[in-house]
This record gives structure tokens, sequence and C-alpha cells, in this order.
């Protein structure tokens, strides 16, 4: 059975920065090749594609990801039923452990704060709409009995109306494994093509209260180091169309997702440091490959680490690097894709045309869409 897989090769460089920071505030780094490279996390690179919906896709096709989910579901029973507004927590709880969530009181909270749950939830807006309706209904079929919701209808609630992030990114209920969503989308941590080298910047904040003159404790109000380093990267993700179609169970709702997804995916930012360092930038080259197979990552281009010697230097070579290994992988093993797009700055950006056509940025992600629709319709 063919498959629809569509794979994103991102080429970036960045300034200095420290985007993606571990447990002591350095860069993140990781071995390949035999070399020390500039790491940014999958989690940070996804974490910043979801943000980017948020300026793509209406809030409704989007997903809440909270401990918070009483205090969620009960904000949204006061607004849909404004007349269970003082049952709205004792509602939301009910529903949302009719549901099969386990809840506990917040640590040290005041007294009155809604329970929480054991760890992040990741619902939808419709999911949570749904169960506040459930648990709207449920109250006005008691009247002035007790109020008794059903389990089965109220997990499947939990389970119905997919947003396009919990659809694209997956969702783990661990104590619940019935709501678990596979995730349509896989994000590879972004490498950079060279080695690197931290470096420190120490800085001094002047008091300037503090008289010129005064000789006692003269100097800055404060001291301090701040690690970087500057890269440029190979960032690669892959998205699952079928997997995609499954979970949102519509072809167009599938097609904007895809759009929405190669959007904010080459375009986003991790956000660390980003007033230290002013760091935004935008890619120098993007490749998108639809295939019928299987994701394949063209990181083996870069187990050699790239030099400042390479011709045209780091980022030419790169280019270069990406559209040789993955000609070559296509050769040696009898891969055809279905369609491919490429993108970027400037001339250097041509080598990749022999794989993709040299469109902008709109045209690949419409190109990507009419693709999908195309390959799901019935």
């Amino acid at each position: 059975m063919s498959r629809t897989i569509i794979d994103l090769h991102v080429i970036q460089t960045v300034p200095p920065s420290n985007i993606n920071r571990d447990d002591t505030g350095s860069p993140k780094t990781a071995m390949y090749g035999g070399v020390r490279r500039a790491r940014v996390s999958s989690q940070a690179w996804k974490r910043a594609t979801r943000d980017a919906f948020e300026s793509l896709l209406d809030k409704e096709n989007l997903g809440v990801r909270t401990k918070r989910i009483v205090e969620l579901v009960a904000e949204t029973i006061g607004e849909r039923s404004p007349e269970h507004a003082d049952r709205a927590q004792e509602l939301a709880k009910s529903v949302l452990e009719a549901a099969g969530f386990k809840l506990k009181a917040p640590r040290k909270a005041p007294e009155g704060t809604p329970d929480e749950a054991d760890f992040l939830v990741f619902l939808s807006r419709a999911q949570i709409i749904n169960l506040a309706d459930l648990a709207v209904e449920s109250a006005r079929e008691a009247g002035d009995g007790k109020t008794k919701i059903d389990k089965s209808e109220a997990k499947a609630r939990a389970d119905r109306s997919h947003s396009v992030d919990v659809a694209l990114f997956g969702r783990m209920v661990a104590n619940l494994p019935d709501l678990n969503v596979e995730a349509a989308t896989q994000v590879a941590h972004a490498l950079s093509v060279h080695g690197v080298t931290n470096e420190y910047d120490y800085y001094t904040a002047v008091d300037d209260h503090k008289k010129a003159d005064e000789e006692e404790d003269a100097g800055a109000g404060m001291i301090g180091t701040i690690e970087f380093n500057s890269s440029t990267l190979y960032r690669y993700a892959t998205i699952d169309v079928d997997q995609l179609q499954e979970n949102l169970g519509d072809v167009e709702a599938t097609r904007r997702a895809v759009e929405a997804f190669v959007r904010a995916f080459v375009s986003s930012m991790p956000t660390g440091k980003q007033n230290t360092f002013a760091n935004r930038t935008l890619p120098d080259a993007v490749l998108v490959v639809a295939r019928e197979t299987q994701p394949i990552n063209l990181v083996g281009a870069f187990e050699e680490a790239v030099t400042a010697r390479e011709q045209g230097g780091r980022i030419s070579g790169s280019i270069r690097r990406i559209a040789t290994h993955a000609t070559d992988i296509h050769a040696a093993f009898d891969e055809t894709p279905l369609r491919a797009w490429s993108f970027g700055v400037g001339e250097r950006v041509e080598p990749l045309a022999e794989i993709g056509e040299r469109v902008s940025l709109d045209v690949a992600v419409k190109g990507a869409g009419q693709l999908v629709a195309e390959r799901l319709a019935p």
C-alpha cells in the first residue's frame, strides 16, 4: 500500500546565540562523526513550531497542554452555561474523572484552588468544549438530583475532534492508553554541519544611581558570563500524512495541517536568550520532498564535518552536500520522490534545483498541500 510522506530539510545559519541550553545554562551539543556539534533539541523546535501555529490557524484548531484541566473545563462550562457557573468546578472535576483522568490538589495552593492532573495533558479546544457540554447536559438531566456522568461517553468526547497540534505531535496519557494519539510527525535534533567550541560572553551591568566618584565598592553593579556558540544547522522533520489523516479524519483538515506545519517549521525559531543575542534568522536553503516509501533523513551528508575551507563557505558547501547525498541515496535505493520543491537565498541554492523545483516558500507550501489533497482524495 502506498504512503504519503513529506520530508523537510533545512540549512540555517544562526549567529552567536544560546537558543537551547542544558541544565548548566550551556548551549546543547552532541558528538557526531567524532566531532562536537551544536545541537538544538527536537522539543525546542517543536515548541517553536506550535507557537507559530497561533498566527497560522484558528484558535479552535489548536490544543492546550496543561495540568490545570479542571480550571480550563470549569471556565468553559461557565462560558457555555452561565446558570451552572457556580457549580463549574464541581462539574468539571466530575466529567474529567468520568473520562478517567487522575486529579489531585496542587501542592501549597490556597484553599479552593481547582484540582490538577498528575501530569501535563494535551487536549484540543474542541475536546475541552465536548467535556464541558457533557457536564452541562448531565447536570440538566439530573435536575435537582445528583449529577451522574456516563464514563464511556466522557472518554469518547475526550478522544474526539483532535486539534491540529495534537494530531501532529501526538498525545500520551500514561494511565489512559485509550486516549493516546500516535504522532504524525517526527522532528530530529538540529545539528551543526561543522564542529563547534562554546565561547563565553563576559558582561557587566553598571549601577546608574551610584556616584561616579565613590571609591568604596566602585565598578559594576553586576558581573556575569553567558555561554554561546554560532553554527550552520541541518534541521529535519517528516510528516506521515496517512497517520495525520487518521488522526484528523478529514482530508481538508489534513491539507491545512500539512501546510501549517511546513510553514511553521521552516520559519520558526526557539526563543532561548533571543533578547540577549537577537539571533532570529530565516533558513539559507530548504528542500521539501514528498515520498511514498519511507522518511529519509539526509544527515549522513554531514558525518564528515564541513570546514571553513569548503568552496564557497559552509552554507554553499552544506547545500552541495545535501544535493549530492540526496541524489546518491535516490540512485542507490531506487528512490523516486513523488514531488520536490526547493527554495532559499541566492544562487547557492541552485544545486537543490536538480532534486526539487526552485520555487518560493508560498509555492512550496501550497504545492505540498495540493499534493496531499490529491493523494487522499477518495
